[in-house]
Formats: C-alpha cells, structure tokens, sequence
C-alpha cells in the first residue's frame, strides 16, 4: 500500500480534499492551532477516507535558538529556555507533547513525525532523553516517525527505532531506512525546495515504496502537489 500527499496544504482546502487522501500538516510544528479546528478538518471537511499525519510541535524537539522559533506564539522566558526541545525531560516538553497528541486525536492521525534538528546529535545525552520521553508518553495507538538529522549512524538509529518502536523516517534520495514493514518518506527536493523529481526518479521511489508494507510519500518542494500527482499516476499504472 503506498499513501501519496504532500506536507501541508499547496491548494486550497477543499481543492486538497477533493483530490489527495493523505496530508502531513505542518502548522502543529510551528503554530499548533485549537483542537476545535483540527476536528472541523477531520469531521467536517475531509472525507471519511482520509488520512492525516502531522509533525510534532518544535518544542519537543529544537531548542529556542533555533530560527523556527520565530513562528511560536508566545514568548519564552530567559530562564526556561533551557527547558525546550531535545526530548529533555521537562514539564515544558511533556505539555508540548500533550498538546500534540490533543490535536492528533482530533484528526485521527495515523503518524506524528518528530523532526530533529542537526543540533541533536548522537550523544549519551540525547539518546538518554529520547529513551525517556518515548517510555514515558501516551501514544493512544498513534505512530511515531522519527526523522534524525547529521551524523546519526544506521546502527545507532536502527538500535533506538527498535527499542522504542519508531519508524525510521527518511528522504529516500538522501538516505533509506533502517526501519521494515512502514516507511514513513519525506521528499524535500534533490539539492533544495525547488526541484522537481524527474519520472526517472520517481520510478525509483516506487520500487522503493515496494519493499514495504505501507509507505506513506510526502512530497515537500515546491512542485508538491504536480509531483504527488505524477507519481500516483506511475504507482497506478502497475
């Protein structure tokens, strides 16, 4: 089974639900919206079939300094910014969780992606906290993706998928996952946002897709939503 969408909405909302049946929403990273809107999404304006993933709110997982931090809502406290991202072990970091997963029960999702920043590399430190705060949050059935950045090795990510029961989340054409049975692929452009994959390239991510028992394709340039389009047509015409 191979789920083909596009990470956020390129079109209109009920354009988007009209022709796609997957979508990873973006906001929930930068701007978490009410749980109230998640649900009109859910209940009165996608159809019954369709299926949302969405990205874990940032300060589970970037520390303050990061730049995206200029899209959050309120203003954190010189002394607590200690408290954010990296997974710490914190109230801060177990309510961004919360909140999350308020939203994602809302829509019904099927995945919450945690992107890390390259700044979470592999030390005793970070994996510590990791180890932690996936032992000790509710998932309420949700999966959860994890889409390490740097220099994080096969078997140092192979190891905590394992244990922790993440799916490994990759861009295909840069590396592939140590993870079986779901692959969770975002597709952030060969080289940057605006390229767009050639039918070459998207065959090749077919028979990637094959080797699982369900892929879920995220399209993330700027020609998302043609090359989501394009590359239903390919896995169709099987």
């Amino acid at each position: 089974m191979i789920s083909v969408g596009c990470c956020g909405f390129p079109r209109a909302h009920h354009i988007y639900f009209d022709q796609l049946r997957l979508i990873e929403i973006q906001q929930t990273f930068y701007k978490p919206p009410q749980a109230k809107t998640a649900y009109r999404w859910r209940a009165k304006e996608a159809p019954p079939d369709f299926v949302f993933t969405l990205k874990a709110w940032q300060l589970i997982t970037h520390q303050p300094a990061s730049p995206t931090y200029r899209k959050i809502k309120h203003t954190i406290p010189e002394n607590k910014r200690h408290r954010y991202g990296g997974f710490r072990p914190t109230d801060e970091v177990f309510a961004a969780w919360e909140q999350t997963r308020e939203i994602a029960s809302a829509l019904r999702a099927h995945v919450v992606v945690f992107q890390c920043p390259v700044s979470f590399t592999p030390t005793d430190f970070h994996k510590k906290h990791m180890r932690l705060f996936f032992q000790t949050i509710k998932r309420d059935g949700l999966q959860a993706a994890w889409e390490p950045r740097g220099e994080w090795k096969d078997p140092e990510v192979e190891h905590l998928c394992t244990s922790l029961d993440l799916i490994h989340c990759v861009d295909p054409f840069m590396r592939l996952p140590v993870t079986r049975g779901t692959a969770y692929f975002r597709l952030h452009g060969i080289g940057g946002y605006a390229y767009r994959y050639t039918n070459e390239e998207l065959e090749q991510l077919k028979r990637w897709c094959q080797q699982f028992e369900h892929a879920y394709v995220l399209f993330n340039n700027t020609s998302m939503w043609e090359d989501g389009f394009r590359f239903r047509k390919i896995i169709s015409s099987t």
